[in-house]
């Protein structure tokens, strides 16, 4: 905690930079929740006090106490989300991975949504002005245009955003006064006893919880964040940004409460509590806040999944930094699947109204899974059992109301959500579960009995020089064994003499960022065995760190690099480095059940979409060669056929 809170310390510039990177979410809920919340009815001053109890409480039992509070305290050597989470407990038990890729699953189906809903919302406001206005292409040009510019990165515009977020905010809060104080007996619904009439007792009390959730979404993003911003700043900011969405909510409040029995009739109390003249300018900001909350989302999308790739929950894909900003990435891939799901989320809703229902599900599922991981982590933590099981019972209390409130409108949009979460999770599982299947299947063998016929194939001149330096990329986790295929590389398929061979192996740490490396000389600068101790969040160029690993070591005098070749040598030209990258294929698919099959199946049609392995890794492709071995199924696996001979 000391070190995330060295690295982020309270200041006025951290507390402006949280306002732009972490609330643009849940800071655009007013444009859609009390909407949401009266629908087509008449306006009636039973719902408004019920609707506004709820929107506090849930404020306060959700975001302050479960996140600002509670969850936040779960920092990852000073990073958050729901995959830094995973990788602090994931050492608790292999069940796990499961919730863990059902949360990443669904925030990726959030990053869909996001831009459409909010986006939309903003632009909806033109209604007041041009009722007969088609929106929804001005929605996608803004869309479009907003997921074109992620390949330049948002360094610049991210400047813009805390100043923005801050007049944003201001807005709220204003606004709302302006209403407030010409009602403030409106204050009485902070009572929770106007909450708990209204789902007892209202007809649409599902819908109505459904609604509310909608006020808390992007809280998760509190957490995400807390590598870029800090506790302090966003612990804070909360406040600041929480007092500005009460005075608007409850501003909305008043003024609904001035038009008792009148219809709505599709018109957003977010805009009527504007005065006339100023909406232009309100539907402006609310726009610029819009674009702010779906770059956060999209930008947490990025960094999902470049977590998951390094813990094996995602295919590799290609990820980019378009600056030298820590943690601004680009994933080209994950920016076209999000774009061409936003579009069909807008074409197939074609209004705010009607995407409430998919928006709420996909977060409320992120949530619980927080919960049950955050339950772990406090049992970790060695909290007392009483403590942690009463977050677990509360929450999961709260959070499945609100998830029944959301599945009620599954026919209304939450079908689309479930069926988005479900294909993702689906490929997490896959890529998953396959690689399990092969690192089972793959045999290792006591590298000691080979070291002595390596040495003698490095010496032996009747063998042709395959290279100066050969490199291989090993997932032995011990460094007495190796697997058998490097050896039917090096000795059995076809010999191959260098004058040094290097085994590289990667291990991930639960840290978001480690960069550390061990030697191991198991034929003294003959075989030389580096093991990379990398964190989830950190970049796997292995060509860089190799060749930096192997610049210390000739430094120290540890290895000798100089070609062997009597010209090269006499200059002092280095010998050649050649990579080796072992592909397995199946042998005998014969061998695995019907489930793996299927899962292996996709597996492998998720690979002709990912990075090669080469790629993956960051090797320079000129260094490397890919070889085909099978994957070796060990004996107790296969069946014993009995043969007869017949001649």
């Amino acid at each position: 905690m000391q070190q995330q809170s060295a690295r982020h310390p309270l200041t006025a510039a951290g507390l402006l930079i949280a306002l732009g990177i972490i609330y643009g979410d849940i800071g655009t809920s007013p444009l859609y929740v009390f909407k949401a919340i009266m629908g087509q009815d008449a306006i009636n001053p039973e719902l408004v006090y019920g609707g506004l109890s709820c929107i506090f409480w849930t404020l306060t039992l959700q975001t302050t106490i479960k996140y600002v509070i509670i969850t936040l305290r779960a920092d990852n050597k000073g990073e958050g989300g729901i995959l830094s989470l995973f990788s602090l407990v994931r050492k608790r038990g292999k069940w796990i991975v499961f919730p863990a890729m059902l949360g990443g699953a669904a925030l990726l189906a959030d990053g869909m949504i996001t831009p459409a809903i909010t986006i939309s919302s903003a632009i909806e406001g033109l209604d007041i002005f041009y009722p007969q206005l088609q929106t929804v292409p001005i929605v996608l040009v803004i869309v479009v245009a907003l997921f074109s510019l992620q390949r330049f990165g948002t360094a610049v515009v991210g400047r813009l955003f805390g100043p923005v977020m801050l007049i944003w905010f201001s807005m709220l809060a204003i606004l709302g006064l302006a209403h407030l104080l010409g009602n403030p007996a409106i204050l009485m619904a902070i009572s929770p006893h106007y909450a708990v009439q209204t789902i007892a007792s209202h007809p649409n009390s599902l819908l109505i919880i459904g609604a509310v959730f909608l006020c808390t979404t992007g809280a998760e993003a509190l957490y995400s964040d807390l590598g870029h911003c800090g506790l302090k700043n966003i612990r804070i900011s909360w406040i600041f940004v929480k007092a500005c969405l009460l005075c608007n909510y409850f501003g909305q409040g008043a003024w609904l409460l001035e038009h008792d029995g009148a219809l709505l009739s599709g018109s957003n109390p977010f805009y009527m509590v504007m005065p006339k003249w100023f909406i232009p300018y309100g539907i402006s900001v609310a726009t610029l806040a819009a674009v702010i909350a779906s770059q956060a989302m999209i930008s947490g999308a990025f960094t999902l999944v470049s977590e998951a790739v390094r813990l094996n929950l995602w295919p590799k894909v290609r990820i980019v930094h378009p600056n030298l900003l820590k943690g601004q990435l680009y994933v080209p891939s994950a920016n076209w699947i999000l774009l061409i799901g936003c579009i069909i989320v807008i074409l197939v809703f074609r209004e705010s109204a009607k995407m409430e229902a998919a928006y709420g599900l996909a977060i409320n599922i992120s949530f619980i899974v927080t919960t049950v991981l955050m339950t772990v982590f406090l049992l970790q933590k060695r909290v007392p059992k009483i403590f942690a099981f009463s977050f677990l019972v509360v929450y999961l209390a709260i959070e499945l109301t609100f998830f029944v409130g959301n599945v009620s409108k599954f026919t209304h949009g939450g079908w689309l959500t479930l069926l988005i979460t479900a294909i993702i999770f689906s490929l997490m599982l896959c890529w998953w579960w396959a690689r399990k299947i092969k690192n089972r299947h793959t045999r290792f063998v006591d590298i000691g009995k080979y070291t002595a016929i390596i040495s003698e194939i490095g010496k032996d001149k009747s063998i042709p020089l395959y290279s100066s330096q050969l490199v291989y990329l090993t997932s032995a986790n011990f460094d007495f064994e190796i697997e058998e295929s490097i050896i039917y590389s090096i000795v059995k398929k076809k010999p191959k003499r260098a004058d040094v061979y290097w085994l590289v192996h990667v291990d991930v740490t639960d840290s978001p960022y480690t960069g550390e490396y061990e030697i191991t000389q198991l034929i003294p600068g003959r075989l030389i065995r580096i093991d990379f101790r990398l964190g989830f969040r950190d970049e796997q160029r292995i060509s860089v760190l190799f060749r930096e690993v192997v610049e210390n070591l000739v430094a120290n005098g540890e290895v000798d690099i100089k070609s062997n070749f009597d010209t090269l040598r006499k200059h002092g030209i280095d010998g050649d480095f050649r990579f080796i990258v072992l592909e397995r294929i199946l042998s005998n698919s014969s061998e695995f059940n019907f489930a793996e099959r299927i899962v292996l199946d996709i597996y492998s049609a998720l690979k002709v979409f990912s990075l090669s392995e080469e790629r993956g890794f960051g090797l320079d492709s000129s260094f490397v060669t890919i070889e085909r071995v099978p994957l070796m199924v060990p004996s107790s696996f296969r069946k014993k056929e009995q043969l007869r001979r017949t001649k």
